[in-house]
């Protein structure tokens, strides 16, 4: 449980340095939308590619990164 929530902060703060969206998202949200990136990331693309806690970290980045995308306004 606790990994999982690890590897859905990691996964968010590196869709957000991608991005450049959602740096003011606080822990709380940046572990919410990891893990939501995560289940969507692995839904859309799979299970491949390195993993942590049973999590695919390339799908779950990029998942993250098309809700950073869809959600979050650059600046806000």
């Amino acid at each position: 449980m606790i990994g999982s929530l690890l590897v859905g902060f990691l996964v968010a703060v590196i869709a957000a340095a991608i991005t450049d969206r959602g740096e003011k998202m606080g822990c709380i949200g940046k572990i919410l939308l990891g893990l939501a990136g995560a289940w969507v990331g692995q839904f859309l693309f799979g299970n491949w590619g390195p993993q942590i806690a049973d999590t695919a970290i390339v799908p779950s980045v990029l998942g993250a990164i098309i809700l950073l995308a869809i959600f979050w306004k650059r600046g806000s």
